[in-house]
């Protein structure tokens, strides 16, 4: 499986962005997806995660600020972000992994595949 971010930038506080995650080479339906960001100097936090039916779960320090969503057809996974902050300053990563419905969830470990990252900066 491999996946590819994209959509990082630069935005002021309060703006919208929008990253996306093209995933290829899974037959599994079950896959989850997520999105986790990371700061340097400290641990990856996981944000948000989606399973193979919609069901979404969100860190709270995201929850109704940013949407997970995907299209499997498409092989496409999404983060919209909007309000955001200088915290949200980060690498951004999308993760897959084959995991049940209630292990995919963002503070769930063990994720198989990962993208390279993608760099979004909240300043003003």
């Amino acid at each position: 499986v491999q996946v590819v971010e994209s959509g990082g930038g630069s935005v002021r506080p309060g703006g919208s962005l929008r990253l996306s995650c093209a995933a290829s080479g899974y037959t599994d339906s079950s896959l989850c997806m997520a999105w986790f960001r990371q700061v340097p100097g400290k641990e990856r936090e996981g944000l948000a995660a989606i399973d193979s039916d919609g069901t979404t779960h969100y860190a709270d320090s995201v929850k109704g600020r940013f949407t997970i969503s995907q299209d499997r057809a498409k092989n496409k996974l999404d983060l919209q972000m909007n309000n955001l902050e200088p915290e949200d300053k980060a690498t951004y990563y999308c993760a897959a992994a084959q995991k049940s419905w209630a292990e995919c969830l963002p503070a769930s470990v063990g994720w198989d595949y990962w993208g390279q990252g993608t760099q979004v900066t909240v300043s003003a």
